[in-house]
């Protein structure tokens, strides 16, 4: 029988009706019984300041940590913008990450899917974060690498995930499920 694991989830847009956090939403849905997916809120983090990062962090970066090493791995979802992370995300990993030597980020199993409108779904964004989590002692999920374009057609109206778009972010998530627990046993 297979462990039960908390994953962060961390998702790089903000807007009320971000097509990010409705994909968050749908692999939390497709998610194989192995994982717990919890959404890690990022906008209310003050921009990362190592001087308000003393004695006294703000409370916002004091809860993101907690929440981020409580969990057992974490799973990026993010758009793309200008060929990058928007600073939300990287905010985020930089508050994770401090103080130096006790990164929330440190070990645990990770996963990147960008989720972009346009038509290379986020590539930029994707490769950009991977680099950050190279350093952060993140193991990255390599396959299958997930880039979902075209993804302003992913929802209908009403919300609902496309029958289309289900079979590639269900085989994602049911593989991460699998890199999760293999690395947790490491």
């Amino acid at each position: 029988m297979s462990n039960v694991y908390t994953i962060a989830v961390i998702v790089g847009s903000l807007r009320k009706e971000s097509i990010n956090r409705k994909v968050a939403l749908a692999l939390a849905d497709l998610a194989p019984g192995n994982l717990k997916l919890n959404i890690v809120e990022i906008g209310d983090l003050p921009l990362y300041n190592e001087d308000i990062d003393g004695a006294s962090p703000p409370a916002a970066y004091s809860t993101f940590r907690q929440q981020v090493s409580s969990s057992d791995a974490v799973l990026f979802v993010t758009p793309e913008y200008n060929r990058s992370v928007p600073a939300p995300m990287k905010n985020a990993i930089d508050v994770g990450s401090r103080p130096y030597g006790k990164s929330a980020w440190n070990g645990k199993p990770g996963g990147v899917i960008s989720v972009s409108p346009g038509a290379i779904g986020g590539f930029g964004a994707n490769h950009h974060l991977r680099q950050s989590m190279v350093f952060l002692n993140v193991p990255c999920m390599q396959q299958p690498e997930a880039y979902l374009s075209g993804a302003g057609t992913a929802f209908d109206a009403a919300g609902k995930l496309s029958e289309s778009v289900k079979p590639f972010l269900q085989s994602f998530i049911n593989a991460y499920g699998q890199w999760v627990e293999q690395h947790k046993k490491m």
